[in-house]
């Protein structure tokens, strides 16, 4: 194990000399008595072992434009759109988006705030993975609270708690964990195991007091590493809430193509935030764009269920089209 660690000291080492103190990579070798060429491979496997994470900063204003048209079509408070090298990388657009998004939340004042976290969205995980500490003075309580159960198989799972985990520790929050599956066989099951476990209230009841929502909108058909059954929907339940009209889900409660919630069976079986229970205006985020979602989306925003959206270019034109 020590003979493990001893390179990525090394490979931290420099690149903090390098990356936040600014010392010149010759200067470097001769602080260390190594030669520049290893100087500078320690530098590369620093990113490649995401010691270093190196991103782009989008420059304010790049989309003025367009982020101000959808503003005033679908009455946002914020709008920040984010050039895809690749419209049919979703996982690269995820990737990006939730980059684009830990810049605009580490401007934010979070403090003594409730946030509403939704540990299974891939963009906001990739936000968390972006976030850099939080340098701003702590004044009061602040929690991050699970917006949704357990969905997926278990390492999904793992990956998700340990995303909520992380992104309280760097705004230096508390969070509070739904340990439960996100959707459960039936509405007396669902009662029962809420009952059962008194940390899985705690958070319920904290979804009553969200200040802020980091919602996850998603389409009506299971993506990988999704499975139907166990603790989500089947592919049964997603036929039958798109022959009600759904077109997306915002955190697993359905809406249709004006953004109007479609109330069935399946919202009793779903631990987890509900439309009513998103924050007032001006505090319900949206990390969301790629093809597959397009529609999802939209809904959400004819439906104001959204106030800041951070979305891809090609989706922004397509909402501006239509």
């Amino acid at each position: 194990m020590a003979a493990d660690l001893e390179p990525r000291r090394f490979m931290t080492k420099v690149a903090r000399m390098y990356y936040t103190h600014g010392i010149r990579q010759i200067e470097i070798a001769s602080t260390l008595g190594m030669s520049q060429a290893r100087v500078s491979r320690l530098l590369q496997a620093a990113e490649q072992a995401k010691i270093v994470r190196t991103i782009v900063v989008i420059p304010e204003g790049l989309h003025a434009e367009v982020e101000e048209d959808l503003q005033k079509r679908y009455g946002l408070s914020q709008v920040h759109i984010v050039e895809a090298l690749d419209p049919n990388d979703e996982a690269g657009i995820n990737r990006d988006l939730g980059e684009a998004a830990a810049l605009i939340l580490s401007a934010m004042q979070l403090s003594g705030k409730t946030i509403g976290f939704t540990s299974w969205s891939r963009s906001l995980r990739s936000l968390v993975a972006t976030l850099e500490p939080s340098k701003k003075k702590k004044s009061g309580a602040t929690r991050i609270v699970e917006m949704l159960g357990d969905v997926g198989p278990p390492q999904s799972q793992h990956d998700s708690t340990r995303s909520t985990q992380r992104f309280a520790d760097l705004i230096g929050g508390t969070p509070l964990f739904i340990r439960a599956p996100g959707v459960l066989s039936s509405a007396e099951v669902r009662e029962a195991m809420i009952s059962y476990d008194a940390h899985t209230r705690e958070a319920i009841a904290a979804l009553d007091e969200l200040d802020v929502a980091l919602v996850g909108i998603g389409t009506c058909n299971i993506d990988a590493p999704l499975e139907p059954g166990g603790n989500f929907f089947t592919v049964e339940q997603f036929e039958m809430a798109k022959s009600l009209g759904a077109v997306g889900q915002i955190n697993l409660r359905f809406i249709d193509t004006e953004g109007i919630p479609l109330e069935s069976e399946l919202d009793s079986l779903v631990i987890g935030v509900t439309l009513a229970q998103l924050p007032a205006k001006g505090g319900r985020f949206a990390v969301a764009g790629g093809r597959s979602k397009y529609e999802a989306v939209r809904a959400a925003l004819r439906g104001h269920w959204i106030d800041t959206l951070i979305t891809d270019m090609e989706t922004a034109e397509r909402l501006l089209r239509e």
